[in-house]
């Protein structure tokens, strides 16, 4: 069953923001090498919850962001079409990642869509 499995802050001002979470509740927050983005580990991997990453804000609308696991987006897409969602974004390959979507639910909330793919290009 699909879970959200990563959640996305997105700043204005990244090195303010990496400095609220790292002081307030000790997260790790490290640039990712594949481009900016920063990637955030809220917590130790025995403990319960998801980690994340800290982007900077392309669109005012944009708060926090979280991602459901699929095993296909492209069947995902189908379904989110199907009972009333839009999708907001062409399709997102991250190499190494896997393939992305944005989308919108029947109440205006902007979510995101994971099919992890190590192999995606």
């Amino acid at each position: 069953m699909p879970k959200i499995a990563h959640f996305e802050i997105n700043a204005d001002d990244i090195e303010r923001a990496k400095k609220f979470y790292e002081k307030t509740f000790d997260w790790e927050i490290e640039k990712w090498e594949g481009g900016e983005y920063w990637t955030i580990k809220a917590g130790e991997d025995d403990e319960g919850g998801i980690n994340g990453g800290l982007q900077k804000r392309e669109d005012p609308e944009d708060q926090v962001l979280n991602y459901i696991t699929v095993k296909s987006a492209e069947d995902a897409k189908v379904r989110i079409e199907e009972y009333g969602g839009t999708i907001v974004s062409p399709k997102i390959t991250v190499p190494g990642v896997g393939h992305f979507y944005m989308f919108k639910d029947t109440e205006g909330n902007k979510l995101g869509i994971t099919q992890e793919d190590e192999n995606a290009k």
